[in-house]
């Protein structure tokens, strides 16, 4: 049986890497914090791996104590914050931290999996359905997606290092939080965009994102990066479309202007980071974002590699996912 070690496992995508892992039969250790909420972590099968990814020399006890893992997704991370220096202190050094520790207590897995950002790219050309290509060059918009970049580039200038890089877009599905928020504006008849309808987007269902990192962790590649996506590109107004569709909502449609969003996201952080010290979902960072014209991106290397075919488009993952809300009572 083979061993896996899965950071970030209490998190959205964490749980059901997990989960994935179990169905696959893997010896799987989730790499956890002392805080970490166990809500979707209670498989008897579980193993647990708590460490501080801060603290290298804890990281080598650790390790020590575990044993090698075969393979390593590496899925923590960070993704907003009060304190906008902990961007690159959680996603850029503490993977600098867990990598230099592997290789000083000589536990290189077989293979490394990296779960980066389209972010780490950046948005698109404006007014354009052209894709972002792995051959562009990365121009990440927010603090989170360069600190996404940096990681990357630290672990592609390893010489010899058993990486593989993966960018999802959108990511979407049960336990999400961020598209929550969307779904619950549409199920109170707003339905709301900024600057424009005609954003483009992509995405990827998480039970589709789970399933292709397994392939590829089955599979003979490595030191290879991909975007990650259902291989369709939507417009925000479909997206908005479906939901309806699937909550049966008739809504009212307003198109904010860009700045009044930028400044509502100043407000919203200030006022909640300093009296409830917690980052609101619509902050300065993820305003950089959501406000960009253009994230579609090119995924046809999974075909090519992995044989990639998505069971979700966005429609089957809508319903799915809005289904599970419902079931548990959130909408």
């Amino acid at each position: 049986m083979k061993k896996i070690l899965i950071t970030g496992a209490s998190g959205f995508i964490g749980s059901f890497l997990v989960n994935e892992a179990l169905m696959q039969e893997f010896d799987v250790y989730a790499g956890i914090r002392e805080s970490s909420n166990l809500k979707y972590l209670k498989n008897a099968g579980i193993k647990f791996f708590k460490t501080k990814l801060e603290d290298k020399n804890t990281i080598k006890k650790d390790l020590k104590k575990s044993g090698r893992f075969d393979y390593i997704i590496h899925n923590a991370g960070l993704t907003k914050t009060c304190n906008k220096s902990m961007f690159e202190m959680v996603n850029y050094e503490f993977t600098k931290n867990l990598i230099e520790a592997l290789y000083e207590t000589e536990m290189i897995p077989d293979k490394f999996i990296f779960i980066s950002s389209l972010a780490a790219f950046g948005p698109g050309k404006k007014n354009s359905q052209t894709p972002i290509k792995e051959t562009d060059t990365p121009k990440p918009v927010s603090l989170y997606g360069k600190s996404k970049l940096k990681a990357e580039l630290y672990i592609k200038s390893l010489n010899n290092f058993p990486y593989l890089i993966f960018r999802p877009t959108g990511v979407y599905g049960p336990r999400e939080k961020d598209y929550f928020v969307m779904y619950k504006s549409i199920k109170s008849g707003m339905e709301t965009y900024i600057g424009t309808k005609n954003q483009y987007l992509s995405f990827i269902y998480i039970k589709d994102l789970t399933r292709v990192i397994f392939d590829a962790i089955k599979s003979n590649i490595i030191q290879k990066s991909y975007f990650i996506s259902d291989l369709n590109i939507y417009t925000a107004s479909e997206f908005n479309k479906i939901l309806k569709t699937v909550l049966n909502k008739k809504t009212i449609c307003i198109v904010f202007p860009k700045l009044l969003i930028r400044i509502i996201a100043f407000f919203n952080e200030k006022i909640s980071c300093k009296i409830f010290h917690n980052i609101p979902t619509l902050n300065t960072e993820k305003y950089k974002e959501i406000s960009q014209v253009n994230w579609a991106c090119d995924s046809t290397s999974l075909i090519r590699d992995f044989g990639f075919k998505p069971e979700f488009d966005l429609e089957k993952g809508i319903n799915e996912t809005i289904k599970w809300y419902i079931k548990e009572n959130l909408l």
